[in-house]
């Protein structure tokens, strides 16, 4: 059987002027970023056909450690729309090079559902990774500098200092360190470290930005500490975030490329799922909606994660008006959900199915609480029996819920016929109106405890004296009025990575607030939260390989 990377060296790529022309770009509008990738002005962003297109985003039940194939579901969706002749392009995020080298490999989908040139998307592809953590890295240099330039600096507390730097790579072995060691000339020596790009926020920034102008707005917005005299400290006060700006002014252009079937794709941003919003940038979201009647987007992890965040921040701060939700489920997740050991979720096992069940019925309640109709994706593998497939299919059909069988890795757009027809009849069909799950004016506890009790399933919060004090922090700073961004492990619906399946009768625990004011929104943090991974025994990297004429091998 063929490797993604070698099915996608296969295909013939159209130039990218072409796939522009396909959306209605005019040539002078296109920054070619050579032969297969370009720019996209803001400018093409219309806020008519926004209101008009028809946004489906493509979600999961809670993941195996190796994912269940969102990217790749949602690229074979929009080639199966493109097939009944429902026009659509596919908006996703960019993939970060720590998961490329790491445990996963290679993030442009997979098999004949892949968005291309996927060597160059996967490794650096047109900078704008580089871009973010220069941008991130110039402001942590800029508070170091102030800490050392007494005459004129801020009486910055260094104690109160969280910001550090960032670096798209696992390693681990640079999550904590000591800055300014070596003398007096070298700075203030005080504990930093470094996260990984994905989890800047900057990036979550850029993600949430409308345009440069609500970009520069909200870069000044950082908060950076609090002075000697207690006071806060933001970005603006270091001047940082026109330079900021500066660096990221191609980064927030939207990267045009092309499905392995030739359809278009946007894709632009990246940032963590269980740590920040797990969603493109609202920028490419609205440029898919302005040049494509329909849209297929993706949200990273479970439905209580990427879903969640996607509603409640993304579309709330954007305006944006999702109309169905699309959740992929794999008979290995519902498996695993159902106590088979991960090394044995390729043996035939409907009983295990069948008990796992109750994870896919959770992730299909909680649509519901975002008045939006659901739809669900059964991605189909080569090891799935026709007994387990129809064990999901008989839940589904009980409790009213469409569900199709898609093979888009096996067969792209074709295998995802049946799947588009059921998402476009629903489309065609719904008489809801998503609607956010909760208010921002609401108290930050009340909007913890809602998304926490309602999407999570948990019977109540707690929480430790440091997120007391966090919360007090919050409304001493005015921020009380920002929607919430948890932070908790995709692998249960619970903060315990441990419960399998639908948790009941568990509390949530938030440790501590943090407080991500340029972005937008509170990030209260559930168990251990890694933001700089390590990588594994044996990282994807091994593997990966050019020859003398260079050509890449590995990527997958």
């Amino acid at each position: 059987m063929p490797t993604d990377i070698e099915i996608a060296q296969q295909a013939t790529l159209a130039p990218i002027s072409e796939i522009a022309n396909a959306l209605g770009i005019s040539p002078e509008l296109v920054e070619p970023y050579g032969r297969f990738k370009a720019k996209l002005p803001l400018n093409l962003i219309d806020d008519a056909a926004v209101e008009k297109s028809n946004l489906i985003l493509v979600t999961a039940i809670s993941p195996t450690p190796a994912g269940e194939g969102k990217t790749t579901m949602s690229i074979g969706l929009t080639q199966g729309l493109n097939k009944i002749g429902k026009p659509t392009t596919v908006v996703l995020r960019e993939p970060s090079l720590g998961p490329v080298f790491g445990i996963k490999g290679g993030a442009t989908g997979g098999g004949h559902s892949q968005v291309l040139p996927m060597e160059d998307i996967n490794l650096h592809f047109t900078g704008d990774f580089a871009a973010i953590e220069k941008a991130h890295n110039l402001l942590a240099a800029l508070i170091d500098n102030n800490l050392q330039a007494k005459s004129r600096g801020l009486g910055i507390d260094p104690r109160t200092v969280a910001w550090k730097r960032v670096f798209d790579m696992n390693d681990r072995s640079l999550r904590d360190v000591v800055v300014g060691l070596g003398g007096t000339g070298n700075g203030v020596p005080r504990e930093s470290g470094f996260d990984i790009t994905a989890a800047s926020e900057i990036m979550a920034i850029l993600c949430l930005s409308n345009d440069l102008k609500d970009l520069k707005q909200r870069l000044a917005k950082i908060f950076v500490g609090f002075r000697f005299d207690k006071t806060p400290v933001f970005a603006a006060d270091l001047n940082a975030q026109g330079a900021m700006a500066t660096l990221l002014k191609d980064a927030i252009k939207p990267n045009l490329v092309q499905t392995i079937e030739g359809t278009p794709a946007i894709i632009h941003g990246g940032p963590f799922a269980n740590i920040a919003q797990g969603t493109n940038t609202v920028i490419a979201t609205r440029m898919g909606m302005s040049l494509s009647p329909y849209v297929v987007t993706e949200a990273g992890f479970g439905s209580d994660l990427g879903a969640e965040k996607f509603f409640d921040i993304k579309c709330a701060s954007a305006g944006l008006k999702p109309k169905i939700q699309v959740l992929v489920a794999t008979i290995r997740a519902l498996k695993y959900h159902g106590g088979a050991n991960l090394n044995d979720l390729e043996t035939p096992n409907p009983a295990a199915v069948q008990k796992g069940l109750c994870n896919l019925d959770k992730h299909l309640e909680n649509a519901g609480h975002y008045n939006l109709d659901a739809l669900v994706a059964i991605n189909r593998f080569t090891s799935d029996t026709e007994q387990e497939i129809e064990v999901v299919k008989s839940r589904c059909q009980e409790l009213g819920y469409p569900v199709a069988v898609a093979d888009v890795w096996g067969r792209g757009g074709e295998g995802a016929q049946d799947l588009a027809q059921a998402v476009s009849a629903s489309i065609e069909s719904t008489q809801k109106s998503f609607a956010p799950l909760y208010d921002w004016a609401m108290p930050v506890k009340e909007k913890i405890d809602t998304v926490c009790k309602k999407v999570y399933g948990a019977e109540g919060v707690k929480y430790s004296s440091q997120a007391i004090a966090d919360l007090r922090r919050i409304e001493k700073l005015g921020l009380q009025g920002l929607p919430v961004c948890i932070a908790k492990t995709q692998k249960s619906l619970s903060d315990d990575p441990k419960k399998i399946g639908r948790p009941t009768g568990f509390q949530i625990t938030v440790r501590e607030i943090e407080v991500a004011a340029g972005a937008g929104f509170l990030v209260p943090i559930t168990g251990e939260m890694m933001r700089m991974p390590g990588l594994p025994a044996t990282p994807a990297a091994e593997r990966i390989d050019i020859s003398d004429d260079g050509e890449i091998t590995g990527l997958f």
